[in-house]
């Protein structure tokens, strides 16, 4: 067998990471992002190396996403939202395009670019999702952005 490649779950010294969070359902994303940063202090991550981009909404995120990824300034990118099915289809477009536009940016750029997006059919599933029973996705992001840095600092090695 060849070489094993993993990443750790502690950051690096003088790693940064982004986090992109949509403005929309704020009451669930604002928990996300509490979460994210509170998995961040706790695996190493100083709070002045994490910056914060507020966006209107999910559909906006993958721009923001993609730009900073750009910048070279960032081990990772954590995206953060909460769509929320309604009436209409409204929620399967805005959804498909987040969840793509994450993706295409992490392709794009070549850096993890994390999607943390929770997609709900109501609100007792979001509350789950941001902190009640299903535990906080911002957490289980940040903890993905820190594992995927630290995997692709060792694939470039």
């Amino acid at each position: 067998m060849g070489r094993v490649f993993e990443g750790r779950l502690m950051a690096t010294e003088g790693q940064r990471f982004a986090v992109v969070v949509a403005r929309f359902n704020e009451f669930f994303t604002r928990q996300l992002l509490e979460g994210a940063l509170a998995a961040f202090r706790r695996h190493g991550v100083p709070e002045d190396a994490v910056d914060v981009a507020w966006v209107p909404g999910s559909f906006e995120i993958p721009v923001v996403a993609k730009r900073l990824a750009s910048t070279g300034r960032y081990a990772a990118v954590v995206c953060l939202g909460a769509i929320i099915r309604g009436a209409t289809s409204h929620f399967d477009y805005v959804a498909a395009q987040a969840a793509a536009g994450v993706a295409r940016a992490g392709l794009d750029t070549g850096l993890p670019v994390i999607f943390g997006i929770i997609t709900t059919d109501d609100l007792d599933q979001a509350i789950d999702r941001s902190g009640a029973k299903a535990g906080n996705k911002g957490f289980e992001a940040a903890v993905t952005a820190i594992e995927m840095a630290d995997l692709m600092a060792h694939c470039e090695a």
